[in-house]
């Protein structure tokens, strides 16, 4: 094995005025077991990882390299690993949890935060529709403010508690999703070292995540959306439209735009409105708008096999993404008893003759934006051939469909994302379940939350209040809880409705619906912040003191910018919770008090028609 180490001693750092915590790293041989990454920092020898555990050290075709220096410019230690080899040669690197908080990976659907609380089994870092990882970057951060980005090339898979007992394990390997026509392997990762998570975080973004170029539409931001997935999911008609609408502008809630969801092309793919159901959608359009409403419509990427002429023109014209077979053959959601294929939007020709077909709807029906739904790139017949990089396989697709259709605009809807945090559109929680817990529930609305602003993708559209209902409507108590932790959110998006349940259940919506419109102002200014600087939306509470060891473990608060902290009540059954206030003086939203922190609250009361949340005041 080529081997070859480039380690900046301590003493070069100690010369430059902006030193952080002193720090050098040695690898020490472990025989058959591989090596051990040691930093020694503050007197102390850590041991950080276990590094090359798969790898035969007589293997002379494998290349392993590391480097560490001190960034003058950023105050932080760089040490970057990289592993190279046949495509054949397995690469695993494992990490100790330790006893430190660990943030970052991809989407879940079991979302847990820190993450280390969670256990994953050698799990591919792509955006994929298994366990709801629409986004899946590859950086994670923990509680000391060490984190680690692993580069885009790497065919990576993650495992946490399995391959290592209380590890998180890094592992490259030729293997499905990744193509297989690959010609070598890599596993190559930058590990840099600070004094606490946000300024690890910072310089992550500053160096990897990026943030995003612009923010989403104000009328989306201070009004709910209401969509017709949940309420009526495929049956929709010209009358249920028209009566929904009507309902929602009786009841005098306010509205930023009435999305119609699923199903209403004459097949899935052609783009083209069926009059069976919809007779003349182009007055309904213009109907509704009179109410007050902006109209929004739901598209996806796929069309099936049965959809004729469409399928056949786009599969003569080379539009579909084709497996390593030649087959367009795939699967999705709405099947119905056929076969679909996904366009390929790695194609640039396919690319813009789907965006023309979605602006021939836009015009022709006078309809105000889009919902883009999908996009993962495992809806991709597998294994997938696409345009680009071989080494960024199977990326590409879900990069080129949101590049493709964010140019539609400040109103629209993504769900999918990797390395994309820069677009400046809504990025959409995946379909949460109408439950209480981390099983796809409320619990989980908050933690994906905090995931994805980790992940550099804090313009957050959360799913629909309640839940999607595919497992049972929400109960009144499981709504109103659902909206109140919504409050402090992005947006809002109904579609089971507060009249659904008593007048208890309204006026209480109503309130909280009218309290997220007040703080408008106040997320565009957050929004504002990390189009300037990269800054979550909605971080941890940690931000606002990242050596609390505290609020470091919290995962059931989130903060809005960096004054506003809300503590909903995620339990069922409950009128009271534990809250964690960080360092400062915060007003109490509810009572007026000022109260000091750090402070627990204990037992803080919160019946049905309360959201506890806080005021960090100048």
């Amino acid at each position: 094995m080529k081997l070859f180490l480039l380690l900046a001693g301590v003493t070069v750092a100690l010369a430059i005025p902006r030193l952080q915590t002193a720090r050098d790293f040695f690898v020490e041989d472990h025989g058959d077991d591989g090596w051990t990454l040691v930093v020694l920092t503050e007197g102390e020898l850590i041991n950080l990882g276990k590094l090359g555990r798969k790898v035969d050290k007589n293997d002379d075709e494998v290349f392993f390299e590391m480097t560490e220096e001190w960034d003058a410019a950023s105050g932080g230690y760089h040490v970057t690993i990289t592993w190279d080899g046949p495509s054949d040669r397995v690469f695993e690197d494992c990490f100790d949890f330790g006893d430190k908080q660990w943030y970052g990976g991809p989407e879940q659907k079991e979302q847990y935060w820190p993450i280390q609380n969670s256990k994953i089994e050698k799990y591919s870092i792509i955006s994929k529709e298994a366990d709801n990882s629409a986004v899946s970057e590859r950086y994670w951060v923990n509680s000391k403010g060490w984190y680690v980005y692993i580069s885009p090339e790497a065919p990576l898979f993650v495992d946490h508690h399995n391959i290592l007992d209380n590890h998180i394990c890094f592992v490259a390997e030729v293997a499905a999703p990744y193509s297989s026509q690959r010609r070598h392997n890599v596993l190559k990762y930058d590990l840099w070292f600070f004094d606490n998570p946000k300024q690890a975080h910072q310089h992550a973004v500053d160096t990897y995540l990026g943030k995003p170029s612009g923010i989403p539409d104000y009328r989306m931001i201070q009004y709910p959306v209401w969509s017709t997935w949940a309420r009526y999911s495929r049956e929709i008609d010209q009358k249920s439209l028209w009566d929904f609408a009507n309902e929602i502008r009786d009841s005098g809630f306010p509205n930023a735009q009435f999305e119609i969801d699923d199903l209403w092309e004459i097949c899935y793919g052609s783009l083209t409105v069926d009059e069976r159901k919809l007779p003349d959608l182009k007055q309904l359009v213009q109907d509704i708008k009179g109410l007050g409403f902006r109209v929004t419509i739901w598209v996806h990427p796929f069309i099936n096999k049965d959809c004729e002429p469409w399928y056949s023109d786009a599969l003569i014209k080379g539009y579909l993404v084709l497996n390593e077979n030649g087959s367009p053959d795939t699967s999705w959601w709405n099947n119905n008893g056929s076969v679909p294929a996904y366009i390929d939007f790695t194609n640039p020709e396919a690319a813009d003759w789907y965006s023309k077909k979605i602006q021939y709807i836009l015009d022709t029906y006078d309809i105000d934006s889009i919902k883009f739904d999908a996009g993962e790139s495992s809806w991709s017949p597998q294994i997938p051939v696409q345009n680009g990089d071989i080494d960024l396989h199977p990326g590409h697709i879900v990069q080129s469909y949101v590049r493709t259709v964010a140019q539609f605009g400040p109103m629209i809807e993504i769900r999918s994302g990797m390395r994309t945090q820069d677009l400046p559109v809504f990025i959409r929680m995946v379909d949460k379940d109408t439950y209480w817990g981390y099983n796809n529930g409320l619990k989980t609305l908050v933690t994906t939350l905090l995931a994805m602003n980790l992940n550099g993708y804090t313009l957050v559209l959360p799913d629909m209040i309640g839940g999607n209902g595919y497992n049972d409507k929400p109960s009144k108590e499981l709504f109103v809880r659902w909206l109140q932790a919504n409050v402090f959110m992005p947006t809002l998006q109904y579609s089971f409705v507060p009249w659904d349940h008593d007048d208890e259940a309204v006026e209480i919506c109503r309130r909280y619906t009218q309290l997220h419109a007040e703080f408008a102002d106040e997320i565009v200014a957050a929004m504002q912040a990390s189009v300037e600087k990269g800054t979550p939306v909605n971080p941890p509470i940690w931000w606002l003191d990242p050596t609390d060891q505290d609020a470091l473990a919290v995962g059931d608060e989130f903060l809005l910018g960096e004054r506003i902290l809300a503590a909903p009540v995620l339990e069922e059954g409950a009128v009271s919770r534990d809250i964690y206030l960080p360092a400062g003086q915060w007003r109490d939203g509810v009572t007026g008090e000022l109260v000091s922190g750090p402070t627990w609250l204990k037992d803080y009361p919160a019946p049905l028609d309360t959201l506890p949340y806080f005021t960090l005041e100048d």
